[in-house]
């Protein structure tokens, strides 16, 4: 069985090849790969190449297919697994497999299983760890979503709180507390506003900050503060880029009192800071967002710490349980993670869309594996469509336009469907 697939070898170095994978064993499941979006953590183990810790120190000579956010369905299922799993299901995996304590994980660190390619090998490890996992979404990019929403829910179960005198921590925030989202109009901000708002835990008062107003303005749309209201949240976006004391102005709208829970999404020394001027009593400051740079620091207050009970916590990607709650969530329509797109493109824009991910605005950028096309904006269909008119790939912009426009701007099953039909995918 040949594939197609982007193939890490070094620092900087991805590059899509065509190569033949070997027969599967009785403990491997052949998969097609039809959805993946692009993590941040992908250009970082781009950037880093084998110094990154997911990564094998030998991958330039055995390179490793990147991508972890994936879609697909399962097309030879060996012996091993035939009574769990059969050819035909729909899939996806849980990357942080944590197999006898490795760091080993899909899109990092196996050289036949990664979400940038179009036909997998699962290793047996991901079955063992129960990290293969059925999905019956109406849509593979529904799919590819689960993986982010999991790092968000599991974020969001790692914070906690306790009682003076009572050594038991309460996981999760607090309930009916308030709670800020800093740098929070991408899309893992946006994703974690959505599910603190629908997720059964919502705060009383909910501050997402950026200092974009054009994010903003694209996440106010999105997650409408009357529509947070219903759910009894005071949803607020606020650009804090021009303000003499954001901290300050912000823990006025508490006030005075401060924050329970302050999630901090970009690995910004300032932001992380403001974060940590946030906090009321027993305040958990969330860092989400995972810098590259391994000595990367800020200051905290320690006298807080020590008076006030504050406390700092951090997580890597979800678990299981955490994706099987995403996925239950999108099922339910509870969540429309769909928000996070802001790009479409084929296999063939892959490699190039990674290494140059921090300087592509937008937030998520998904990428369809047998289709070969630029990366593109959704708001940029139309001109796309113009600038094509006539012919057969200016008639799928002009649909895609009209299909994402009737969705709220938004890229939706109708519109997967609608390019699966121009790329002849039998999906």
């Amino acid at each position: 069985m040949k594939t197609k697939a982007v193939r890490l070898y070094g620092v900087m170095d991805l590059r899509m090849e065509e190569f033949e994978l070997p027969e599967i064993t009785d403990g491997e499941i052949l998969a097609e790969v039809f959805s993946d979006s692009i993590c941040m953590s992908s250009y970082k183990a781009a950037s880093q190449g084998a110094n990154h810790k997911r990564v094998p120190a030998d991958v330039a000579e055995n390179p490793v297919i990147i991508g972890h956010e994936f879609c697909g369905r399962l097309v030879k299922v060996g012996a091993k697994w035939a009574d769990r799993f059969k050819a035909g299901d729909k899939f996806v995996i849980q990357p942080a497999i944590n197999y006898k304590g490795s760091l080993a994980s899909p899109g990092y660190s196996y050289p036949y299983c990664g979400g940038a390619a179009t036909y997998v090998i699962i290793p047996e490890e991901v079955m063992l760890m129960d990290c293969l996992l059925p999905f019956d979404g109406p849509a593979y990019y529904f799919g590819s979503l689960t993986e982010p929403m999991s790092c968000i829910v599991g974020g969001y179960h790692a914070n906690y709180h306790g009682k003076p005198g009572v050594y038991e921590h309460e996981m999760g925030p607090k309930p009916r507390g308030n709670m800020a989202i800093l740098a929070g109009a991408g899309a893992m901000g946006l994703g974690c506003a959505d599910y603190a708002i629908h997720g059964g835990n919502p705060p009383k008062l909910l501050v997402v900050t950026d200092i974009d107003d054009a994010r903003l303005a694209r996440a106010e749309s999105l997650l409408p503060p009357a529509d947070a209201a219903k759910y009894g949240v005071d949803l607020r976006f606020i650009n804090t880029k021009e303000m003499e004391n954001a901290a300050e102005t912000l823990r006025a709208l508490t006030d005075g009192e401060g924050f329970n829970d302050v999630f901090v999404y970009a690995p910004v020394k300032p932001v992380v800071e403001m974060g940590d001027a946030l906090l009321t009593r027993d305040g958990c400051l969330n860092f989400f967002a995972g810098p590259t740079d391994p000595n990367f620091s800020a200051m905290f207050n320690f006298y807080n710490v020590h008076y006030g009970a504050t406390h700092i916590v951090g997580t890597s990607g979800g678990n299981t349980d955490d994706m099987r709650e995403s996925i239950s969530l999108m099922e339910s329509g509870r969540i429309n993670p769909a928000g996070m797109i802001t790009h479409i493109g084929g296999l063939n824009a892959c490699a190039e869309a990674t290494m140059n991910l921090p300087k592509i605005k937008g937030a998520k950028k998904l990428i369809y594996t047998h289709v070969d096309l630029p990366l593109t904006a959704i708001e940029d269909f139309a001109k796309v469509a113009e600038e094509n008119r006539g012919t057969e790939y200016g008639r799928l912009f002009a649909d895609l336009d009209a299909i994402c426009k009737a969705a709220g701007d938004l890229w939706c099953p109708a519109a997967e469907a609608r390019l699966f039909r121009y790329a002849g995918i039998d999906a």
